[in-house]
């Protein structure tokens, strides 16, 4: 009994074996042969790896806290083959009771990713596995040593008490303290206002006001970088050049892996030489100018040989070759073909599909029951006179299958896409450019099979002499020949433009990547590894910092790719500001959003409490399963570990973290009532339902589609150039002479749509180490048998889930699902392979 005390075994051994996995620093896929030769240098001057296990159960008698081991020493460094990508040492360690941390010391020259370290046999407890995952600098570059924690989940007041200071030290290290420019091998995680946007030493063009920390311009925070301030504006941060944008700080364990590096560069690149070759083609035609229809196949079917390739080939490194070589029918002078024209070249411009892709596109998101009639505004009246719709029941009446206006809304008949209070303040400043849009309604019905025709679109400009004096109201109605024919295809490309921006920058922007952020970086900050609820929401966090980091560098920047393609130009990021003042937590959940929206009703004859308006409403039916099968999952988890709402309630770091969360990451709404106030279960579970939701299921829906339907620039254009053409003007009489010209004249331009495709298909593109719902990179993640088993049933659940979204794909009497252009509702679809797919719900926003 003493030498098991001590840590002796019966037979006298006091060894534990480990195995350690890591991998080395590479570059671009070539080790750094430079930094593996330092390390073999420090090596031979006993500069080591050491590792020291921590005792979550035996005291070191002498200074009253947990007994750590003595040093163990990573061997044979300086042999190992240096091509080799995964690296296992057997490591002897000092056996202390039972191991609950690790210390580790890197006296090298050049950081590791230390992967896992598995001990065989411990004595009284057989395996003990550490997750680690992380990125180890030299030690020189720390002020408190790395400490890693073994897969056992602990809530606080559980936590074994020699474990405690630990547990306190690495949160208190992951926020740091507030000041200073952060560098690589920090790993702070730190909030800032969207102050990096605009730059105005350059000149005052590119200046952008700072998003957040004030009533005019509310906003989620961001990382904090702490960069030093632009010289003009203190209050705004000075940027990184463009060449280091891969050098934008973000915590380094927040980083892309190494294969997704790969692929999204590789992708990057080769949307390049695609664009590029599109460019040279477009010589011997118009420029900047589609001609027809025709060019703009050619885009996708084209394809020529370009001289400089081969030049190019020469000059890339190797991964990047083998990613722009692959064998998967793509040329490298050509795009992929869309889904949305792969079966048929002209589909797309029926209202059969025009008024699908509501409800099945990649923006399904904001049409809405129509409850009123004619449509009224929320505007302010003072500020924007009469601003409700002129659309009358003569415009409509004829085409809602015998019903009059109240007939048609009292059966829930009548929908609408209302693109016309969020845009009309702005419209007036856009069209001050060189860009020319309008503010729109759009009027659907609902037929017996199940599908929507549109009825009729009005396009709103402010009044010419002052926004208080109203809207000026055109109303258009379906024709298919003649100029009118040719009016109402310009008519729904304006929806189209107008749905485009919505998407990019509120669904997609900033209703999934911005409002996650915060949650990731007070996750960090308040919830150690340890806690349940970090091992919980961890996997729905990957890459979400990098990839909000590379966007403010050349996206969403001003003067950045989204303001050269999307019609808000240099307004964007302001107007999805003044749009997030109505962003609600609550509503962010998909039942709730539904029932918001006017897309379901509260039944409690029907599954999930739920009945669609819309029966075959392809987003919301597969959602609504994904959603419960989230929610059943997160209810599983959660009920293992938290028996009362008092244990919420009484859970210190948990209550940090939702406090913080609110009051820091989302500071802006901090005094809004509709918080969640975290002092139940079920408040802690429909929250983290939502969180889970909102970076998985609701990213994937308004992400994975966007080269399936907006690859195709016609079907989704991002800006229109022109306004209507009036009857009696040479603009109408070219209209009616060349339609096809016209269309194309209206919409993008050829070098902004050739940019858009190139963003899009990059964003579209799964790599190739993607973890999907239901999966985890790790099958260790916890030692707790119950919170396994309940993954398996939620993983086996999703595989279901697959199933029935083929067998609904499959039936012909649900005619949202596939529609005019061939194009299976897969959005939804939890899995997926490699590329560009047009299906797979990642665990995270991660592209």
């Amino acid at each position: 009994m003493i030498d098991h005390m001590f840590g002796k075994t019966m037979d006298g051994n006091n060894i534990v074996k480990g195995k350690v996995v890591l991998k080395r620093k590479n570059v671009m896929d070539v080790n750094d042969v430079g930094a593996s030769v330092l390390d073999g240098v420090y090596e031979l001057f006993g500069q080591k790896i050491t590792f020291q296990l921590i005792s979550a159960s035996h005291p070191d008698h002498k200074f009253a806290e947990a007994k750590v081991g003595n040093p163990a020493i990573l061997e044979d460094w300086k042999s190992t083959n240096l091509s080799i990508k995964e690296l296992m040492y057997e490591v002897k360690f000092q056996w202390i009771g039972l191991p609950g941390a690790l210390v580790v010391k890197n006296d090298h020259h050049t950081e590791f990713f230390l992967k896992t370290l598995t001990l065989q046999d411990v004595p009284g407890y057989g395996q003990v596995h550490f997750d680690c995952n992380s990125w180890v600098y030299p030690s020189k570059y720390y002020e408190r040593d790395r400490i890693f924690f073994s897969n056992k989940a602990y809530l606080p007041s559980e936590t074994p008490e020699f474990l405690l200071p630990y547990r306190k030290q690495e949160l208190f290290t992951l926020r740091g303290n507030g000041s200073g420019e952060l560098k690589e091998w920090d790993r702070v995680y730190d909030y800032a206002f969207y102050n990096d946007l605009g730059d105005p030493d350059k000149d005052a063009d590119h200046a952008r006001p700072v998003l957040g920390g004030s009533p005019e311009y509310p906003y989620p925070r961001r990382g904090r970088t702490g960069r030093p301030s632009t010289k003009t504006d203190p209050k705004t941060e000075s940027r990184l050049p463009l060449l280091k944008s891969l050098d934008i700080y973000v915590p380094r364990d927040e980083r892309f892996g190494q294969l997704k590096l790969f692929d999204f560069l590789g992708y990057a690149f080769k949307s390049i030489v695609q664009f590029l070759s599109s460019e040279l083609l477009a010589l011997d035609i118009t420029y900047d100018e589609f001609d027809s229809f025709k060019d703009v196949l050619k885009t996708y079917e084209g394809g020529i040989k370009l001289p400089l390739l081969e030049k190019v080939r020469k000059n890339i490194p190797f991964e990047f070759l083998k990613v722009i070589s692959q064998t998967d029918g793509e040329g490298l002078a050509k795009f992929p073909m869309p889904q949305v024209i792969e079966e048929d070249k002209s589909a797309w411009r029926t209202d059969e599909e025009f008024a699908r892709e509501m409800l099945a596109g990649v923006n399904p998101v904001s049409i809405r029951l129509l409850k009123e009639f004619p449509p009224t505004s929320k505007l302010d009246s003072k500020v924007y006179g009469n601003q409700n719709s002129s659309i009358k029941a003569s415009h409509i009446e004829k085409n809602l299958d015998g019903l009059n206006i109240d007939e048609a809304i009292k059966a829930n008949k009548l929908f609408i896409l209302d693109h016309h209070d969020s845009l009309m303040p702005y419209v007036r400043l856009i069209n001050a450019t060189s860009t020319k849009i309008y503010a729109t309604r759009t009027l659907l019905f609902l037929k017996k099979d199940g599908s929507l025709k549109p009825l009729v679109i009005e396009l709103s400009l402010p009044h010419p002499q002052g926004n208080q004096l109203g809207a000026i109201n055109k109303v258009y109605t379906p024709a298919e020949h003649g100029v009118e024919g040719s009016i109402w295809q310009l008519a729904k490309a304006y929806v189209a433009v107008n749905d485009s921006g919505v998407h990019q920058l509120i669904s997609h922007w900033l209703n999934t990547h911005c409002v996650i952020e915060p949650f990731v970086i007070a996750t960090n900050r308040q919830l150690s590894v340890l806690h349940p609820i970090h091992k919980l929401l961890h996997p729905h966090f990957r890459d979400t910092m990098n990839i909000n980091a590379f966007a403010r560098q050349i996206l969403i920047n001003g003067g950045g790719i989204l303001e050269q393609t999307v019609f808000p130009g240099r307004y964007a990021m302001e107007m999805s500001s003044v749009i997030y003042k109505d962003w609600v937590f609550p509503d962010q959940a998909l039942p709730v959003d539904l029932v918001k929206r006017g897309m379901a009703i509260q039944d409690s004859n029907s599954q999930y409490g739920l009945r669609l308006l819309i029966e075959d409403y392809p987003y919301a039916v597969d959602g609504l399963e994904i959603w419960f099968a989230i929610k059943t999952w997160v209810d599983d988890y959660c009920s293992f570990y938290y028996k009362s709402d008092q244990m919420v309630h009484n859970d210190t770091e948990l209550q940090s973290w939702w406090k913080e969360l609110r009051e820091e990451g989302h500071g802006d709404k901090k005094n809004e009532t509709w918080w969640p106030k975290m002092h139940t279960c079920q408040d802690l579970t429909d929250t983290c339902t939502t969180i889970i939701w909102v970076a998985s299921a609701l990213h994937a829906s308004v992400n994975f589609g966007q080269y399936s339907y907006a690859g195709y620039l016609p079907n989704r254009p991002t800006l229109s150039r022109r306004l209507m053409p009036e009857p009696n003007t040479p603009e109408y009489d070219e209209l009616r002479e060349n339609p096809d010209g016209v269309f194309l004249k209206t919409i993008t331009a050829q070098l902004q749509a050739l940019i858009g495709v190139s963003l899009i298909e990059i964003l579209s593109r799964h790599p190739s180490d993607e973890v999907y719902l239901g999966q985890r990179e790790s099958s260790e993640w916890t030692t707790d048998a119950d919170p396994l088993k309940a993954f398996e049933k939620f993983s086996k659940k999703i595989r279901n889930i697959e199933e029935r979204i083929v067998k609904r794909n499959n039936d012909e009497t649900l005619k949202n699902r596939v529609g005019a252009v061939k194009v299976p509702y897969t959005l939804l679809y939890p899995s997926s392979k490699e590329g560009l797919t047009g299906m797979g719900i990642p665990n995270s926003v991660s592209i």
